[in-house]
């Protein structure tokens, strides 16, 4: 069985059951830019869905987490075909049902096509080249896959990174590996279903 198909290890913790700095980072979270996303916050009975729940497990961590990806999202440089394509390749990488769910969403509402997605999800470097026009885009892509499964770069390819992002966008690009790692390690070990899927 795949932690992906286990039962939950956490269970989702409701609203009236939270303490005042839990409230804090709950309503931190809901009433923030990511309460009008694409994808559902939260279960009819108010509780998080995703790696929000585990945050309310230290809200001093989950505070600073949940801010670092709200700056990721939102305050970014990068469009957000370009956030979401590297968001969706860790996904792909780190197997993550919940993130590959949530942000497939995110990224038809910046535009990636059924194509694009079905390429982010399968696809590898060949593919990538052959389905994303821009330069950009596939720099990101490909950029993002050495990423997620070296952990570095060579010179040649940092060199090439930088030429089409600048070294600003392969800062960003780190960030944006790191942190949706962490999410998906999180979402792996807390076995966080996919809404809808086996949830408590």
């Amino acid at each position: 069985m795949s932690s992906d198909e286990a039962p939950p290890r956490l269970r989702r913790l409701r609203p009236d059951e939270l303490d005042a700095e839990q409230r804090a980072l709950y309503e931190e979270i809901v009433s923030g830019p990511r309460g009008n996303g694409p994808f559902a916050l939260t279960d009819d009975a108010g509780g998080l869905h995703g790696p929000f729940n585990a945050m309310l497990l230290r809200p001093t961590l989950g505070h600073a987490l949940q801010g670092l990806g709200a700056a990721i999202r939102y305050r970014g440089a990068l469009p957000a075909r370009c956030r979401e394509i590297a968001i969706l390749v860790v996904a792909a990488v780190w197997d993550s049902a919940f993130e590959r769910h949530a942000h497939e969403a995110a990224g038809r509402a910046a535009g990636l096509t059924d194509e694009e997605l079905r390429a982010l999800r399968d696809g590898d470097d060949d593919v990538f080249s052959g389905v994303f026009a821009d330069e950009r885009e596939r720099v990101v892509a490909v950029t993002t896959r050495t990423l997620a499964e070296r952990h570095d770069l060579t010179d040649e390819e940092y060199a090439r990174a930088v030429d089409v992002l600048g070294a600003d966008g392969v800062f960003e690009l780190t960030a944006i590996v790191g942190y949706y790692a962490t999410l998906a390690l999180q979402l792996r070990v807390f076995r966080v279903p996919v809404p809808g899927e086996s949830g408590r």
